[in-house]
């Protein structure tokens, strides 16, 4: 009798203790606990599942009929004036995408720095007390970054934007741009969702930097590479993929921010010139129906503002949906 046969064979024989042997079929699928998880476990998943889906139906509904008597090109147009019938989105479209891109530019290469000095370079002593502190950021309150940021940040910002404009307004997206004063443009909205979509793609990154594989760390210094050169070839390429989650994590977070913005950004006065300027005022999709919630009516009015609701629902959902089709990528090319 071979030595697998004899074990499979003592695997099913009846324990003195009375427990029951290894193989039992009855062993972990019979019990309550066990059951009861995963029911709730799957009932969770479809749960969250149900409530996107009725969400997007929500939007659709409401949103279709606004649409439909839209006098205007909805995605093309600039012209927002619901007394008259006319929603086009693309003025906000481009204000959003613009604060947000912005706020990337600057956050997440804070965001990696900070991660990689908490991970590998300071003492323990510091590095604990220092990811607190950051982590702390995240529970500030919207309200109270947007009363900073117009207070404090924006006198002190206008005069670089003031440089900004003079030197480099030859490029459009420098421009400068008559009727939107006090700095509050922009980029000074894309520098404060900066400041706050920091925490937590630095969360994020310094866990995914700390989980790199101390034998590939290992094997990099032992073959004579600096703190740097490891850092490079073995921490870096493995957080590839938690860096783009982080990333796109703070993307959803600096779309949909509503309060700051709301405090910060200044709308274009009527008859205003419309420039792709980062230096220019306008609106997010956020900010623009919170600010007008208090003016909505039944019918096509309210249907506009929906339709612009589901528009960010989608930019959001498909930003979401192309980092999670780049990570599986990275991931399948690496196995």
């Amino acid at each position: 009798m071979s030595s697998s046969t004899g074990a499979s064979l003592a695997d099913e024989l009846p324990d003195p203790e009375g427990r029951p042997p290894l193989h039992s079929d009855n062993a972990n699928t019979g019990r309550l606990g066990d059951r009861l998880f995963g029911g709730a476990a799957t009932g969770s998943g479809l749960l969250i599942i149900a409530i996107v889906v009725l969400i997007a139906i929500f939007l659709l509904f409401q949103a279709i009929p606004a649409i439909g008597q839209d006098k205007v090109n909805f995605l093309t147009s600039r012209e927002w004036q619901v007394s008259e019938k006319k929603f086009g989105i693309l003025q906000m479209l481009w204000t959003t995408v613009a604060t947000s891109v912005v706020a990337l530019a600057i956050a997440v290469p804070f965001s990696i720095a900070i991660a990689l000095f908490l991970t590998h370079y300071a003492p323990k002593w510091l590095a604990g007390p220092a990811a607190a502190l950051i982590d702390l950021l995240a529970a500030v309150p919207s309200i109270v970054y947007g009363l900073w940021g117009y207070f404090i940040v924006a006198p002190k910002y206008e005069p670089l934007q003031n440089w900004v404009t003079d030197h480099l307004g030859w490029f459009p997206l420098f421009d400068k741009v008559g009727g939107v004063g006090g700095g509050t443009t922009i980029f000074l909205v894309g520098v404060v969702l900066a400041i706050m979509v920091l925490p937590i793609v630095t969360a994020l990154t310094r866990e995914v930097f700390s989980q790199a594989p101390a034998a590939h760390r290992e094997a990099a210094l032992a073959l004579g590479a600096t703190k740097w050169e490891m850092i490079r070839t073995a921490v870096l390429p493995f957080g590839k993929p938690g860096i783009i989650s982080a990333t796109m994590l703070g993307l959803g977070r600096a779309l949909g921010e509503t309060v700051a913005v709301l405090y910060i950004l200044s709308s274009l006065p009527g008859g205003t010139k419309w420039t792709w300027s980062l230096f220019n005022g306008g609106d997010t999709f956020a900010s623009k129906i919170a600010n007008s919630a208090a003016e909505f009516t039944p019918g096509v009015g309210t249907g506009a503002y929906i339709a612009a609701g589901l528009v960010l629902f989608v930019l959001t959902f498909v930003v979401n949906a192309l980092a999670r089709v780049v990570i599986e990528r990275r991931r399948a090319f690496s196995e």
